[in-house]
């Protein structure tokens, strides 16, 4: 698989995703959307960073089992069910993106939610990838 992150000159640069991303390969890999749940089904952690790190873990897992890498993902969307707390932890956030994905950043965004599946999520992240 290819890809280039394309980000326009004349668009805000960047910060912790890409505004476009061109990817060529023969496999696309759909992501079905990722909460903060353990093996045993319960959503773990009560900040927003500690979710978030097991929902990107659980992405990436889902993502490996396919024989995916995180340089692979083109897109993913977070759902957060508050924004304003996103931001306030973006710094954190995104050292936990750093080192769980590296910095392949895919296209992303963020949508606030008035709520996820489970009560007790603060956060979801699905997405896809393109394999070789």
């Amino acid at each position: 698989m290819t890809t280039e992150r394309v980000d326009p000159p004349g668009l805000s640069p960047p910060a912790g995703f890409s505004h476009a991303v061109v990817a060529s390969g023969s496999r696309v890999v759909f992501l079905a959307g990722q909460t903060a749940l353990d093996g045993d089904g319960k959503v773990t952690g009560a900040t927003l960073p500690e979710q978030f790190e097991k929902a990107l873990t659980n992405l990436l897992a889902a993502l490996a089992a396919t024989g995916g890498t995180p340089a692979d993902l083109a897109r993913v969307t977070v759902y957060a069910t508050d924004v304003a707390a996103y931001r306030a932890h973006a710094p954190e956030l995104g050292r936990l993106w750093r080192k769980l994905a590296g910095r392949h950043y895919p296209a992303m965004a963020v949508v606030e939610v008035v709520r996820l599946w489970d009560e007790e999520a603060l956060v979801e992240l699905d997405g896809f990838a393109v394999l070789p």
